[in-house]
């Protein structure tokens, strides 16, 4: 049995008539999540705060009806969450990992997501000629705002956005990512808190435009794509935590 606790207050108020099936996907991260290590044993306790709630209230700063592409997904944090808490929403999850790939399928199906969510095997910069450019692109956990840029910026639409979680350094990887973020076709990067008065700390996010469109070159014929096959190569821990 997992340490998994009730959800809190606040998660009533985030995901509303939709709070059972928040709970069945909390109960599936604090077991097959933990034993299949896409989360470390120890945020079972904290799966509601830290997890949950801290992704469900980015959803504040995605429009009625958006199409969602969320990169890295890992464990579905925040994709699944979003789908879960906004059934308006058109969900690509994208991640290169085959267990987790596996994991978030199994996930979809058994919450009943099919119709909305949809997984896709590969890296972010492997599938932007496949994918159709999504009026919001999500990332937690994933990578500085430089390289984040490049990697997510081309799955988005001119006019929609980036959304990043972030920590307290934020505004500090801002100030030094921005010329770079502009280089890729964004605006200037906005930092947003949501959840205030539901979730403490509230969630930091940094909110990227995409205001144009920069010409990607394509990769030399017969370059090595590799694309991965194991847990390795990565570099991201067990938990996705900011």
């Amino acid at each position: 049995m997992s340490d998994l606790p009730p959800p809190p207050a606040a998660a009533a108020s985030v995901f509303g008539a939709r709070l059972p099936l928040a709970e069945s996907y909390a109960s599936l991260l604090a077991t097959e999540g933990v034993v299949r290590g896409l989360i470390g044993p120890r945020e079972a306790p904290r799966i509601w705060d830290r997890h949950l709630l801290n992704c469900a209230v980015m959803s504040e700063l995605i429009p009625s009806g958006a199409s969602v592409v969320d990169v890295g997904s890992g464990a579905g944090l925040p994709g699944i969450v979003l789908a879960v808490a906004r059934p308006d929403l058109t969900m690509v999850l994208v991640e290169p990992l085959a267990r987790r790939t596996a994991f978030l399928a199994e996930v979809v199906t058994q919450l009943g997501l099919d119709d909305a969510v949809s997984v896709v095997r590969g890296r972010a910069e492997e599938v932007r000629d496949t994918l159709v450019p999504a009026d919001v692109v999500t990332a937690r956990a994933v990578a500085p705002l430089d390289r984040l840029a490049g990697w997510c910026l081309p799955l988005t639409a001119p006019g929609g956005r980036l959304l990043a979680l972030k920590g307290a350094s934020a505004s500090d990887e801002i100030a030094e990512h921005q010329t770079e973020i502009g280089r890729l076709g964004g605006a200037t990067p906005v930092v947003r808190h949501c959840g205030v008065g539901l979730v403490d700390p509230p969630t930091t996010v940094v909110e990227v435009i995409r205001e144009r469109v920069v010409p990607t070159h394509p990769r030399p014929a017969g370059r090595d794509r590799r694309r991965p096959t194991s847990d390795g190569g990565r570099g991201r821990g067990r938990t996705r935590r900011d």
